[in-house]
This record gives C-alpha cells, sequence and structure tokens, in this order.
C-alpha cells in the first residue's frame, strides 16, 4: 500500500474539503441510525397499549431506577391488574429499585404523595404510575405501594421507600419534543403520535440525503483535484526521463499509465472517502442502536466480523496480483490499438485485416481471461459476508425468540433489533468490495509511481553554461550499450569535427549511425569516454545550454496539433511572425502554407493531418531555422518525401548547414558527397573517415554503399 499512501500528498492540502466529507459522513451516520432508532417508537405506537408518552416514560425509569415493567398488549387491557398495576419483569443489581426492596414479580399498584393505608390511594392507570415515576424530582424519595405473593401463594402488601436517582440527558429533550402529543390514549391521539414520527422520519431523510450531497460531490472534487495534480506531476517528470526510458517501456504502456492507471487510482481515492468512510459510520450508527436495545443480542450477531475481515484480506492481496497483470494486458491492447490504427493504409493494402483481427483478439482474450479472474474474485467477496453473516444471524435469532418467548424481550425491541442489524448488514455488504478496488487502486499507483520515480536526467552539481560552439567537436574513446542489450552499440569511438564542418555518417543498417548522433543532445550517456565540446565535456553542462545549441530533423517527421506557426516556432516561442514566415522561406515552405484558407494559422492536426510527407518534412526545418542552432542533426532526412519535395528539402538543408556544424546520416549521394568530412560506420566502430574521393578508393564498404545505396538512392 505504499505507494498509494504517497497519493494522499495530494489529498491532505484539500483539508477544507475534507473537513466537509467528515462532517457530512458523520451526519448520514448519525441521521441513518436515527432513521432505523425511529421504528421502534413507531411500533410501540401502532402496536402497544401504552402510548409514545409512556414508552419513553418506561425507559426513562427503566435508566432511572434500573427497573422494568411490562408491557401490555390489547388484549391484556380487559384485565383491570394490568390496567392499574405495573408488573415488575426485572430488576437490574445494586440499582435504586433493588435497594428500595422491588423484586421481580412484583405489582406496584400506588404512589401516593405519603405513605397511607392499602386502598387510601384510589386506583390509579399503570401509565400514571410510569409518568409518576418518569417525572420525579432527581434525588427525592417516592412511596411505593406494591403487592407480592408470599410463599404460601398469598398476596401481601408492602410499601416501600424508592429513590428517584437523576434523569438520563436525553430525558427533557424527547419530553418536549412530544409535547404536542396528548397523553391520553385514543384512536385520534395515536394517529397524531403516528403522524409525528413520520414527518421527523422525514426531515432526518432529506436532512441525510442533503448530506450524502455534499459528501459526494465533495469527494468528486478531491478526487479529480488529487488525480490532475498526478498527472501533471507523472507528465512533468517524463519530460525529465531518459529517451532510453520510454524506447523500452514504449509509448501505449507510458500512455496507458498517465490515463487508465491514474483514474484506477483516483477511483480508490474516491472510495476511501465516501464509501469507506460514510458505510462504517453508518454500520457504527446501527450497532450503537442495536446494543442500546440489547447489548448481548447485538455481541452474538457480530461473532462473525474477524472472520470476514480475515477473508477479506486475503481476497484482497489476490486482487492486487490479478488487476496487476491486468493493467499490463491494457497497456499490450492499446500498444496494438496504436500500432493498427497508424498504419492502417499499410494493413489495407495488403490485406491484413483478418491477420490483425487476430492477433487484437489474442490481446482482448488474455485482457478478458484476466477481468474474468478478477470479477471471479470481487463477486466472491459478497456472498461470503452473507454467508457468515447468516451463520452468526441464525444463532441470534434463535436466542433472541427465546428470550421474547421468556418475556425478557419486548417483540417490538426484537424486531427493532433485527432490522438495525438488517441494516448493518446491508453496509457491511456495501463495504466488502470496498478493499478489493483499494488493491486495484494500489496496483495502478506502483505503475504510475513506476514512471515517476524513474531516474531523471542527470546533470552533475554546479553543472555550467556551454557557450555557443567556436572551435570543435570531439568523441574520445566513446563507448555505448543500450539498456538490457548484451553488447555495445558503439565501440571506441574517436572522431573529432571543426565547427562550421559537415559531417556525414554513413554505413550498413545497425552499424549505430543514430545511436551516434543521439549522444550529442545527450538522449543517452556513454559508458566511458567523453563528449567535448570546446575542450568541454557535454556530461558536465546544463542539459538546457548544450541542447539549445542543437537543432534535430528526424526521418519520422515530428509536428504537434498545433497551427502550423506554433509548429514552426517551437523552439523559439517568442519570435515574431516575420521571424516565422522568413523561416519558412528558407525552408521553401511558404509556397504551400500561403495559399492554405487560415494561412500559417492554420491548424495541422494529429500526426499533420491534411498535409503531404515533403510539406510537413519543410516545416519541421523551417523549425530548426528559426532555432538557428550552432549544432544540426539530419538523420536521414529526404528518406520518405517525393523528388519535388527532396530537391527543395536538399536546397534548404544545403542552406541552412553553409559555416554550421552539421551531423547528417543520410543514404542520398546527393547529401554525403557534399559533406567536409564523411565518417563509415560499420558494428557500432569508425572503419574510414575522409572525403568522397578519398574514400571510394580505400573503403571497400564506402565503396559497397556508393554502388548499392547511394548511387541506386
Amino acid at each position: 500500500m505504499k505507494d498509494f499512501k504517497r497519493v494522499f500528498k495530494y489529498v491532505w492540502p484539500q483539508w477544507p474539503r475534507l473537513v466537509v466529507i467528515a462532517v457530512s459522513a458523520m451526519m448520514i451516520g448519525l441521521l441513518f441510525a436515527v432513521s432505523i432508532g425511529t421504528v421502534l417508537p413507531l411500533l410501540k405506537v401502532m402496536m402497544g397499549e401504552e402510548g409514545l408518552h409512556g414508552w419513553i416514560d418506561r425507559l426513562v425509569a427503566k435508566d432511572r431506577y434500573g427497573v422494568s415493567f411490562y408491557v401490555p398488549d390489547k388484549i391484556d387491557m380487559s384485565d383491570p391488574n394490568v390496567v392499574y398495576h405495573l408488573r415488575v419483569t426485572a430488576v437490574k443489581d445494586e440499582s435504586q429499585a433493588a435497594i428500595a426492596g422491588l423484586e421481580q414479580g412484583d405489582w406496584i399498584v400506588g404512589i401516593p404523595d405519603g405513605f397511607s393505608a392499602p386502598g387510601d390511594a384510589g386506583k390509579v392507570s399503570s401509565t400514571k404510575l410510569l409518568e409518576k415515576l418518569a417525572t420525579a424530582q432527581s434525588n427525592t424519595e417516592l412511596a411505593i405501594r406494591c403487592e407480592r405473593l408470599n410463599s404460601d401463594n398469598r398476596m401481601e402488601f408492602l410499601e416501600l421507600k424508592l429513590a428517584a436517582g437523576p434523569k438520563p440527558f436525553w430525558a427533557d429533550f424527547i419530553q418536549q419534543a412530544i409535547g404536542f402529543v396528548p397523553r391520553e390514549q385514543s384512536r385520534a391521539n395515536t394517529k397524531k403520535a403516528v403522524i409525528f414520527i413520520i414527518i421527523m422520519l422525514t426531515v432526518v431523510t432529506v436532512i441525510r440525503c442533503t448530506a450524502r450531497f455534499y459528501q459526494d460531490y465533495t469527494v468528486q472534487k478531491v478526487m479529480n483535484t488529487s488525480i490532475a495534480h498526478l498527472r501533471e506531476d507523472m507528465f512533468v517528470h517524463s519530460m525529465d526521463i531518459p529517451a532510453g526510458f520510454f524506447a523500452e517501456q514504449g509509448t501505449s504502456d507510458t500512455v496507458s499509465r498517465l490515463i487508465r492507471d491514474t483514474n484506477d487510482v483516483g477511483v480508490g481515492i474516491k472510495i476511501i472517502f465516501g464509501k469507506l468512510l460514510r458505510e462504517p459510520l453508518k454500520a457504527i450508527g446501527m450497532i450503537v442502536v442495536a446494543m442500546a436495545i440489547d447489548y448481548k443480542l447485538t455481541l452474538i450477531f457480530l461473532c462473525g466480523a474477524p472472520m470476514a475481515l480475515y477473508s477479506l484480506s486475503r481476497l484482497g492481496r489476490k486482487i492486487k496480483r490479478a488487476t496487476r497483470k491486468s493493467l499490463l494486458s491494457w497497456a499490450g491492447m492499446l500498444g496494438k490499438l496504436q500500432e493498427v490504427i497508424g498504419a492502417i493504409k499499410v494493413v489495407k493494402v495488403y490485406n491484413r485485416q483478418s491477420y490483425e483481427r487476430k492477433n487484437f483478439a489474442i490481446f482482448n482474450l488474455k485482457l478478458l481471461r484476466q477481468q474474468f479472474r478478477i470479477a471471479k474474485l470481487d463477486s466472491i467477496a459478497g456472498p461470503i459476508l452473507e454467508t457468515l453473516g447468516m451463520i452468526a444471524g441464525s444463532v441470534g435469532l434463535i436466542f433472541g425468540a427465546q428470550w421474547v418467548y421468556e418475556n425478557k424481550m419486548e417483540p417490538t425491541e426484537f424486531f427493532t433489533l433485527l432490522i438495525a442489524l438488517g441494516a448493518t448488514a446491508e453496509t457491511l455488504r456495501k463495504v466488502s468490495g470496498v478493499w478489493n478496488r483499494i488493491q486495484q487502486a494500489n496496483a495502478a499507483a506502483e505503475r504510475v509511481y513506476s514512471v515517476i520515480d524513474e531516474r531523471p536526467e542527470v546533470e552533475v552539481p554546479d553543472a555550467f553554461e556551454l557557450a555557443p560552439l567556436k572551435e570543435k567537436i570531439e568523441f574520445i574513446d566513446v563507448v555505448f550499450t543500450y539498456p538490457k542489450a548484451e553488447t555495445p552499440a558503439l565501440k571506441e569511438i574517436n572522431l573529432s569535427i571543426r565547427a562550421g564542418n559537415n559531417v556525414a555518417i554513413v554505413g550498413p543498417n545497425g552499424s549505430g549511425k543514430t545511436t551516434l548522433a543521439n549522444l550529442m543532445p545527450r538522449f543517452y550517456d556513454p559508458d566511458s569516454g567523453q563528449i567535448l565540446i570546446d575542450g568541454k565535456d557535454i556530461s558536465d553542462a546544463t542539459l538546457f545550454s548544450l541542447r539549445s545549441q542543437i537543432g534535430l530533423v528526424t526521418q519520422n517527421v515530428v509536428t504537434f496539433n498545433d497551427t502550423i506557426a506554433a509548429n514552426i516556432a517551437y523552439g523559439k516561442p517568442d519570435s515574431t511572425r516575420e521571424e516565422v514566415i522568413s523561416a519558412a522561406k528558407g525552408a521553401f515552405a511558404h509556397e504551400f502554407i500561403s495559399p492554405l484558407p487560415d494561412g500559417y494559422d492554420t491548424v495541422i492536426g494529429e500526426h499533420g493531418a491534411g498535409l503531404s510527407g515533403g510539406q510537413l518534412q519543410r516545416i519541421v526545418i523551417a523549425r530548426a531555422i528559426l532555432k538557428n542552432p550552432a549544432i544540426l542533426i539530419f538523420d536521414e532526412a529526404t528518406s520518405h518525401v517525393d523528388a519535388d519535395s527532396e530537391a527543395k528539402i536538399h536546397r534548404a538543408i544545403e542552406k541552412i548547414m553553409r559555416d554550421r556544424t552539421s551531423f547528417i546520416i543520410a543514404h542520398r549521394f546527393s547529401t554525403v558527397i557534399t559533406a567536409n568530412v564523411i565518417v563509415v560506420m560499420d558494428d557500432g566502430r569508425i572503419i574510414a573517415q575522409g572525403q568522397h574521393d578519398e574514400l571510394i578508393q580505400t573503403c571497400p564498404l564506402y565503396q559497397g554503399l556508393y554502388e548499392t545505396q547511394l548511387v541506386k538512392a
């Protein structure tokens, strides 16, 4: 979880929103418990004969005196003993009732203002007796008249002194809240009580739903803000990673991490501050309600919790492993999709649609199987929790039913407790998949931070600003090996180039031409050896000062989805429109740009859609001209253009190379023969260097290249 925890550095600065989320979640949990808690008074009013006030009075009396009374049903109301007596069903040890001498089975028949002989108090209803007990002043002594069966099975009369304990903190508030409901029991009063409870339930529900809206909305803001910052940091860091990382990992995998994996991380944030925060608070509220009704039965229902937590932990670890494999498959499928769509013309002209469909189906099937694995693990969590809950619940039901049968628990309380525990089980069921989602987010975070943790391009401490090239560039005993390659791509390269000279690098495919050029802007650093500019090692210079002197034109034309003017000015964004047009004219690009409807403000589009390869290459050359670098690198710059474009590109190249240090990697004879120095490479080594007339006589490899590639090209 360490990588996923790192995401929270984007979350904590949003603490005001987190406060809103936490307060909203607590309100939801509290109000949900209140909603369920209203079931009990509703059942009491609708099913019992004691009424809303009678029920509250009985709860207050139980809290103050530690005594429980029998609750009459409708059928009991025909018995005068029930109507005018309070039957004691339980007495708590060391309570005020126990100290006074009350016992289980006693009947309270009167609470006169003072002691008097039996029969003097007259008959008082049981509800009035309860009211006297509930509303008595704290720390006063009540005279309790009761009846008890003695050992001879005869009723005897007792007069006891009962000290009134302090009222519970909620008593006055509740009694005032229900004050508008009359105490007298009648059908009309019962209806008023039911309406009151339903109105309170509605109000509570509206407030709870409002809190739910604020929590969900604020969580979305926290998630989107955090992931936006994470993506930005990942993108910014990607700009500082060596180019070799992308060559090794592939662009599709990096794009997948930047888009899909960060989205999965966001889902994890949303779950933690949404469902994972809200549902347990609701469950706690339900458990509090259930514990208030009967803590023993509640603990029986909760006995399956440890096993449930253990099962979720095991499933979470498996989900993490499966998710990691799934994300890799997503990246592979995305890479295949990009490859095929980017080469769709080739696919069509060679009638390879069927072949590519089969290849894509293989990627898709692999991903599908991994998703099935995740779905299987995800789906099993709910049934496991429900099974464990049902086992614990069944045991609880057996005990509860027995207690109701033995009058140790009221049916209305038992039903309410079942509703509360059922709501608890439902909230926990919703949380059952949360751990799996967090493990998926953790797997995604690992892939995201593997990019962020990638070592950036290195500058030595106190790197110096490299001055513009004046004298020469030197390669001294340079050796370079690509990551994970077994043999070096460049071997003991020694080369000296005078400032202003044009150097053509030729050789068969794989000889190291492009690799040599890539070391100049430090896309890669050599394993050993040095590259010097005017005697100073470029590895000791700042990357900005080094690359500011270099212009690059490659065979793979690189343009951006922006205007033509912005593409030309990419290396010099503060240039004027006149400078952009001048550079375009120098690259012979102005002739096709100016007739366009929007001219230089024409948006090129993705991959330069709408312009030919030669036109795009000339825009790239214009970009190099505008930058006006001291060093130019041309890598097969005319390998994919038509004859007309090639001629114009050659003219532009010759013009821009004049009195400028240039590296030219080309197969074209017309480009090579005009170079000041021709470097011949083979198998990563420089085997010859000189001018054309010299090499054609002394270098067999150059002769072969000239006769095959150069002349035919």
